[in-house]
């Protein structure tokens, strides 16, 4: 079985819910659509998230977001084929897996292809306030040529990303005291251009911090739905 959810944020609240009402087996996979926040002080308290999460036994499926480092600046990460695409984990967590942006994993019989990262509008006041921020959390040129070419080349069945395609933000979620007009929403238009040259059954996202559905786009936060 395949659970999907949205960011956790570093609390293992939403996990432990998920684990008493669906007891996952060991066998199974849960997807955390980003901001996993077990790489974000890179200090005890992520080390003891990771350890609790590893301990669950289930296969964690973690989406690159935006209030977290990427793995790949992280040195006790590695590489390894997972599923038909390249996951980074740590010896220590091995059921704690991050996926390369833009490959294809084979999941249920479904092609899913995995497209994280998105821009913090808190960004300045992580920056003021001492606070982690990384520039590199949304998708560099490199990363949107691959998933083009990815997406070009391969059936999509299933997109899991972070943020959602700029046709589909949920306005209702705009944060009081930003200004929109200073909002980098680049990789939300990039989406766009994904979103439409693609045909897909579901695209499943978190970063909005809502649950609903609008056409094919399924926003997750506190919610868990099964692929």
């Amino acid at each position: 079985m395949i659970y999907i959810t949205g960011d956790i944020h570093g609390s293992l609240e939403p996990i432990y819910d998920l684990v008493e009402k669906y007891e996952p087996q060991e066998y199974d996979i849960i997807v955390i659509l980003g901001d996993v926040g077990v790489n974000y002080t890179g200090r005890l308290r992520d080390k003891f998230i990771k350890e609790e999460m590893n301990n669950i036994g289930v296969t964690f499926f973690c989406i690159h977001g935006n209030h977290e480092n990427r793995p790949q600046n992280i040195a006790s990460y590695q590489e390894k084929n997972w599923n038909g695409g390249r996951v980074l984990y740590e010896e220590e967590y091995p059921n704690i897996l991050f996926p390369v942006d833009g490959d294809i994993f084979e999941l249920e019989g479904d092609k899913c292809i995995v497209i994280g990262g998105a821009y913090s509008v808190d960004k300045f006041y992580r920056l003021r306030n001492g606070y982690n921020w990384w520039p590199d959390e949304q998708p560099s040129l490199a990363i949107k040529e691959y998933v083009e070419e990815k997406v070009k080349n391969n059936k999509i069945d299933i997109v899991f990303s972070h943020t959602c395609p700029y046709k589909y933000i949920p306005t209702e979620c705009f944060l009081s005291g930003i200004d929109q007009s200073k909002v980098d929403n680049s990789t939300e238009q990039w989406l766009d251009t994904i979103e439409e040259a693609i045909e897909y059954k579901a695209w499943y996202l978190g970063h909005w911090h809502t649950d609903k559905h609008i056409d094919k786009m399924h926003f997750l936060f506190h919610s868990v739905e099964t692929l």
